[in-house]
């Protein structure tokens, strides 16, 4: 990639769009981008389709979207909604205008005590499960893509999932919706009198309501038809059982644009019903020599009470049983024409999940099986047999060739010709040269995903893809099944609404369309088309655009927990500007590479949350770093190399640095720093960092801590070498205190984590020593993120070599108090090479959150009254990354009575100094947490105290928050001081 000045996105001159001016006046125009980055970034989503939207708009309310949708019918101008992007099947993308509402509509309201819950349609659905879990409730509708998804999605979509069959769908857990009209009308379908009001405002489209639900319930026929389609799992077409199931105008319009996939209204908010969490829970794997066998076994586990029956074809099997983490039965099958069935039974409490388990055993017990299995509650043996189920995506699309299309289409049909059907589909499959597909999906309700890889830019590939979907709609309406399950009609099945309904009961959808949509304006070429070829137009290409990156899919599973996603970009944005590059002209080119560098490579935290999201396993975090590398040329990478050789000496000047600051009042502070950047240009900016009044004070010298208290400070043994025998030294502990906790004083009074967990591990004798010269090293975190590979290289051959020998060469446990520096320790290795590198693995890296858990909560006593009332917990992302979050939250527990961890919580984007360097990084990535805490305090009053693992994310959250947050370790050290 060629790297360019850093500049941020400015508008490009606005594409010839009627009715732009007027959307422009009605949204703000603010909200409204036409630069071409923006319009790139938001053009892919999950689905294999690709339109460039000519503007986007940013929507922050109900009545704005109003407005924009009012001029938008005026002018014909085509509008449509993008809230997470995970729809598979092309309902997100347009070539009009993009309405994002993911930014700013996410608000989320647990109600009746998680009885229900009202949502915003930007709110993420494994946030709002968070939120209801405290409950013991959660959403019916499950979907895999829980993770990124949406609540306007899933209610666009009537998604459903796993577990949800057809009853816990969105469609069923409706409680009611306000909704936007193309007109412009707003209808809260919540009121009493919801009717009336739709029959004053709208009443053309009231009137017609009525005539259609008469219509189809006066005629067998098309009823009889319509309860067919709806008795399965079914988002083809509109859902015309809403015409059946519902009497007033109201009620029938809110559930039919349910599923309505965006082209009927906007869901403003949404009212569900929730159901039952079953957090407890019990697996098998049941595997058949058949389909068969396995197909007979469905119903008897279904009437025992099973509540998830997965089905895996043979070549599912096949890819599964390659997987290292699969269970010993699943790598040791001889897999030839073998079924599987995943089966899962839940309960809300340990006595139900034995209850509910002892109803299926009997049933697979007498199973034919070709394998024994059992029903276990083990999480790591169910986590590995799962692994046979949520592999598979991931092992099939991120092996296809680079080029190719991950695609994941679904179907359905009644249960009898399930058999048939997974035969039929496998042999169909074959037949069209689709010998790598995999076919799995959800027996109990006959409900079946394929995943095939063609490459759709060539020519003969995409009439290949043509002629096997003509035979799939065949087969799949042969067996008088839906084309679609889950998925959603989108674009790719659009043309083939007509086939599965009949004249008749399309000509009913067609009248919907018109009267909720006479301008026909939304979604134009979604879930209804008269094209017959709409489903091969406006193909996704997939050009190479980074070897580490073009595994990716597009799924937008990253999105959520990227903290520059309200700022700038995500990684899938990156990655797919990338693409846009590669595919590009040079004009076009230019403009996008000009954006790129601030847009994605500078405002990335590189936090690397991406990868643990990510179901191929992309790290977009460590990619924008080696980007960072790559421009940094031969000087400034040997002034790295010098800072590393020179740390002591460095962080001695900063800490002055600091100190002078600290008596500088802050408005001149922000003042100066800020006209010294804008002095310095883009192409200094990201060295030169933005302060202000909230820049904590200096901290003190590391070696000066460790020499106050009873720690020993150790140099290795002069005489040792590697043939000299393991001794054992005075130590229990090796204790590496993290720079930035010298660098920045801790918050308040405190004297911050190091001093915490020395005074810690005294009182519960143990024994620590620090390595000799402690102020010269550094987990090496600040050149990887800088792009600095020289003097990273350089900071970890001098902490290996320090703490080998003080490690006992590996036997004593090496402990960091800073989460991200433990992080940064534990990667050391990765910039080794030889004799180090093999040392350093045997080195076990420890940070004092979990040391404190392992090792010091039972040696030390919290008295009742000195635990705190309430407690709010900011958990880090390298807490993640090291698996620690729940020990974060044991040790929080220890010390608090009512410990909150807010379920909105994520990255603060603070990354070290890439939040000083820009500022609106760690203001947009802490804007959700900040407003639950604030929300929490006006419902309860202020927590007792604020507390994190990691000092520079303390410092993002007490500015986010104006709320002092410590290191929970402080917090310990204070409970369990002797009276």
């Amino acid at each position: 990639m060629t790297v360019r000045t850093p500049a941020r996105a400015v508008a490009s001159p606005a594409p010839d769009l009627p009715g732009l001016t007027a959307i422009t006046r009605a949204a703000g125009r603010d909200h409204v981008s036409t630069a071409v980055v923006d319009r790139a970034r938001l053009a892919h989503d999950a689905s294999h389709y690709l339109l460039t939207p000519a503007a986007v708009v940013t929507v922050t309310s109900t009545e704005q979207v109003a407005g924009v949708l009012a001029a938008a019918t005026r002018a014909g101008t085509p509008v449509t909604f993008r809230s997470g992007g995970t729809s598979l099947s092309g309902q997100g993308v347009t070539d009009g205008v993009l309405l994002d509402v993911r930014r700013h509509l996410a608000d989320v309201e647990v109600l009746d005590d998680g009885a229900r819950v009202r949502c915003d349609p930007g709110a993420v659905l494994r946030r709002v499960n968070a939120a209801l879990a405290r409950h013991g409730r959660r959403l019916g509708p499950d979907p895999a893509s829980e993770i990124a998804c949406t609540i306007g999605g899933v209610v666009a979509n009537n998604s459903s999932g796993m577990t949800s069959g057809t009853t816990a769908t969105a469609y069923r857990t409706l409680e009611s919706m306000v909704l936007v009209l193309p007109s412009g009308t707003v209808l809260d379908t919540g009121r009493r009198d919801a009717d009336a009001v739709l029959r004053g405002m709208e009443p053309e489209l009231y009137a017609g309501l009525l005539r259609l639900r008469d219509r189809v319930r006066g005629d067998a026929g098309l009823r009889a038809r319509i309860e067919h389609q709806f008795s399965m799992k079914n988002t083809m077409g509109y859902g015309l059982n809403a015409l059946l199931d519902h009497d007033s105008a109201a009620e029938i319009l809110a559930h039919l644009v349910v599923g309505s996939e965006g082209t009927l209204a906007y869901v403003a908010e949404v009212t569900l019903r929730t159901v039952p969490a079953l957090p407890h829970a019990a697996t098998a794997l049941c595997v058949f020599e058949t389909i068969d066998r396995a197909t007979d076994a469905i119903i008897p586990l279904t009437e025992a009470g099973a509540v998830a029956v997965e089905l895996l074809d043979a070549s599912s099997l096949r890819v599964s049983r390659r997987d290292p983490n699969a269970p010993e039965l699943m790598r040791a099958l001889d897999v030839r024409e073998h079924t599987a069935l995943l089966v899962e039974v839940q309960g809300p409490t340990p006595d139900a999940l034995t209850a509910a388990a002892d109803r299926v055993r009997p049933v697979v017990a007498g199973l034919d099986l070709a394998a024994p299995a059992e029903l276990t509650t083990d999480a790591a043996a169910r986590a590995r047999l799962w692994v046979t189920r949520k592999v598979l995506y991931a092992a099939v699309a991120g092996a296809r060739p680079q080029g190719t299309t991950a695609l994941l289409e679904d179907i359905v049909v009644p249960p009898p010709a399930l058999p048939g059907a997974v035969r039929d589909l496998g042999r169909l499959l074959g037949r069209h040269g689709y010998d790598d597909a995999v076919i799995f999906g959800h027996a109990k309700d006959a409900n079946l995903h394929f995943q095939i890889n063609p490459r759709l830019d060539d020519r003969a590939e995409l009439d290949r893809f043509a002629a096997f979907t003509e035979d799939l709609v065949d087969l799949i309406l042969g067996a008088d099944g839906s084309l679609k399950a889950e998925h959603g009609t989108g674009r790719i099945m659009a043309p083939y609404v007509r086939r599965q309904y009949g004249d008749e009961l399309y000509a009913v959808m067609r009248e919907l369309k018109s009267l909720c949509d006479p301008a026909g304006i939304l979604s134009p070429g979604v879930l209804l088309a008269e094209d017959p070829e709409a489903h091969l137009k406006n193909l996704k290409t997939f050009p190479a655009a980074h070897p580490d990156l073009d595994r990716c899919v597009e799924c937008g599973y990253c999105e959520p927990v990227c903290p520059s996603r309200n700022t700038t970009t995500t990684p899938r944005q990156r990655i797919v500007l990338l693409r846009e590059m590669a595919r590009s002209g040079p004009g076009r080119r230019a403009e996008l590479e000009r954006s790129y560098d601030y847009q994605a490579v500078h405002t990335c935290a590189a936090d690397s949350l991406c990868v643990t999201a990510c179901p191929v396993g992309i790290d977009t975090g460590k990619v924008m770093k080696e980007f960072r590398a790559g421009s940094r040329p031969a000087p400034v990478r040997a002034a790295g190399d010098l800072l590393a050789r020179r740390w002591g000496p460095t962080t001695a000047v900063l800490r002055a640095a600091l100190g002078v600051a600290e008596v500088v009042p802050g408005p001149v502070l922000s003042a100066v720093t800020a006209g010294v950047r804008a002095a310095a240009g883009e192409a200094l900016r990201d060295w030169i960092p933005q302060v202000g009044e909230d820049l904590p004070g200096p901290g003190g010298s590391r070696a000066a801590l460790a020499s106050a208290s009873h720690a020993v400070v150790q140099p290795a043994p002069a005489a040792a070498s590697s043939s000299t025998p393991p001794t054992t030294g005075p130590a229990d502990v090796v204790f590496f205190p993290a720079c930035i906790g010298s660098l920045f004083a801790a918050e308040g009074d405190g004297d911050g984590a190091a001093a915490a967990f020395l005074r810690l591990c005294e009182r519960a004798g143990l024994r620590v020593a620090v390595p000799a010269g402690i102020d010269a090293l550094c987990c090496g975190t600040v050149w990887e993120s800088k792009g600095l590979p020289d003097g990273s290289a350089t900071m970890a051959r001098t902490v290996a070599a320090q703490v080998w020998e003080l490690t006992d060469r590996g036997r004593i446990p090496l402990v960091c108090d800073a989460s991200s520096c433990t992080h940064g320790l534990t990667g050391i290795g990765e910039r080794l090479e030889g004799e180090l590198a093999a040392r350093w693995a045997r080195v076990r890296v420890v940070d004092a959150v979990v040391f404190a858990r392992e090792h010091l909560l039972d040696r030390l006593t919290v008295a009742p009254g000195r635990r705190l009332p309430s407690l709010a917990v900011h958990p880090t992302c390298s807490a993640v990354h090291l698996g620690m979050v729940a020990d974060l939250v044991t040790v929080a527990d220890a010390v608090a009575e009512d410990v909150t961890v807010p379920a909105s919580w994520g990255c603060c984007g603070t990354a070290g100094d890439r939040g000083m360097l820009h500022p609106e990084l760690p203001a947009g990535a802490t804007e959700a947490e900040a407003a639950e805490i604030a929300t929490a305090e006006r419902a309860g009053g202020p927590f007792a105290a604020y507390a994190s693992c990691n000092r520079t994310c303390e410092m993002g959250m007490t500015a986010a928050t104006s709320r002092p947050y410590r290191h929970v370790l402080e917090l310990l050290e204070e409970a369990t001081r002797p009276d």
